[in-house]
């Protein structure tokens, strides 16, 4: 009767399930610490182990993905802190831990202090957006902070070579891992603000390990960043790792060739911008040099030569002599046409004319002497101003010794002063033209010669 009513079995698989269930729902998170021992490395790249203290072991495997995060190789004996997933292995019932993360045995007492400092820096306000200095678009010189033998210095020195090879780079030295790097890399940044050599200020190391940059997550370090003067930008590790130092910075980079990429301008990009300024200033300039040809041209056309003002001043003349000449034609027409009527009435009336006759004959005297001194006079005008036209004519002023200096563009020579040695210069005299060479050099240069 008591077997009718037991509980019906379950099987191995089953117990394995149950099993793992409870272990995963109930053991997560856990960090677990003890001695690496009998560690395989599968040609796969995953690690199998034992990880053990003094009165137990547990079985640990480790896939390729969280080994290639490893900052160097597993070996035995390690003590080492490890978490993962907590559970049974069902095909043999093996309990295991599937190790994802993995740290030297010890940073949990680091972590804590980490803790700490960050949040005591939290509170202080010391990663307040508001204290945050602005890096300078083209800073004059830059700084580094980092070892002499640190690849990170190649990189950001090739970068910033390959970016802006024409801004200095100061580099101040100092251990960036080790026992007491903290204090050899505050001193540096300190160094660094107290001789304000630099626009800029790049922190910055390698890759490595948690324990490799834990210098950056000291104090010492964080207080000197925070009381430089200098802008920093912090370039500490991958771009997955952060430290106190990238908090506290004004500008946290995700690699040191990050960080050299925003502390410096890129040439490239300079030298494109400088061909388009180069190219409107180019459009502008030959615009207003078009404009200026088009009014040169313009003001030319209005230039009127002496020789064209003097026909026409001829020309005036000599309508005016026209004028004369026609006016005083008539007016003698008209009188002897007024004579001749009056001659014709008195015929008609038959008066006594002798006596006027003697008038009509002195008044004919007197205007025929009235006319030719008049006319004399015109003339003795006409040739006086004919003369003087003549006086001013630049034939005239040649011929009396005179020159006309002009340049290669048909220039009139004015001052001496305008003159550079080996121009060549165009004479016109009152004979014949020649052209000559400026052997004396002057101040003043022609802007197009």
């Amino acid at each position: 009767m008591s077997e009718l009513f037991a509980p019906s079995s379950i099987s191995v698989s089953e117990l394995n399930a149950l099993a793992k269930a409870l272990l995963e729902d109930h053991l997560a998170g856990l960090w677990i610490a003890g001695e690496v021992s009998n560690l395989t490395r599968a040609a796969s790249g995953h690690y199998y182990f034992s990880l053990k203290d003094s009165r137990a072991q547990v079985r640990c495997a480790m896939f390729k993905g969280a080994a290639a995060r490893l900052a160097k190789p597993l070996k035995e004996g390690d003590h080492i802190e490890v978490a993962g997933k907590i559970s049974i292995y069902e095909a043999r019932g093996e309990f295991q831990i599937t190790v994802n993360e993995v740290r030297l045995k010890g940073l949990g007492q680091l972590y804590e202090a980490y803790e700490r400092l960050k949040a005591q820096l939290q509170a202080e306000g010391a990663f307040a957006a508001e204290l945050k200095k602005l890096l300078p678009a083209r800073p004059q010189c830059i700084g580094i902070v980092t070892s002499l033998a640190a690849a990170a210095l190649r990189d950001v020195v090739t970068t910033l070579k390959r970016r802006a090879p024409e801004i200095p780079v100061i580099v101040y030295p100092t251990s960036v891992q080790g026992a007491g790097s903290e204090f050899q890399i505050a001193q540096a940044i300190k160094t660094a603000s107290q001789r304000a050599e630099c626009d800029v200020l790049i922190v910055c190391r390698g890759g490595g390990s948690i324990e490799d940059l834990w210098a950056f997550n000291e104090e010492p370090v964080v207080r000197a960043i925070e009381a430089c003067a200098i802008p920093i930008v912090s370039g500490v590790g991958h771009e997955t790792d952060f430290t106190l130092a990238d908090f506290v910075a004004d500008v946290r980079a995700p690699t040191p060739t990050g960080a050299a990429e925003l502390v410096s301008p890129n040439r490239q990009e300079s030298l494109h911008r400088l061909a388009q300024a180069k190219g409107r200033l180019k459009t502008v300039l030959e615009q207003r040099y078009f404009d200026a040809s088009q009014k040169l041209d313009w003001l030319a056309r209005q230039i009127h030569h002496p020789h064209q003002k003097l026909d026409e001043q001829r020309t005036y003349i000599r309508k005016l002599a026209q004028t004369l000449s026609y006016s005083m034609t008539q007016n003698v027409r008209a009188h002897t046409a007024r004579f001749e009527r009056q001659t014709q009435a008195l015929k008609h009336c038959r008066p006594d004319i002798s006596v006027y006759r003697q008038d009509i004959d002195r008044f004919q005297t007197t205007l025929s002497h009235a006319f030719r001194q008049l006319l004399a006079h015109r003339r003795q005008s006409l040739t006086a101003q004919t003369a003087l036209l003549e006086a001013v004519s630049p034939q005239q002023i040649l011929e009396r010794g005179f020159s006309v200096v002009k340049n290669t563009r048909g220039q009139v020579i004015r001052n001496a002063d305008v003159l550079k040695q080996g121009q060549k210069l165009h004479i016109t005299f009152a004979d014949g033209e020649t052209d000559v060479r400026v052997t004396k050099e002057q101040a003043q240069r022609e802007l197009f010669d």
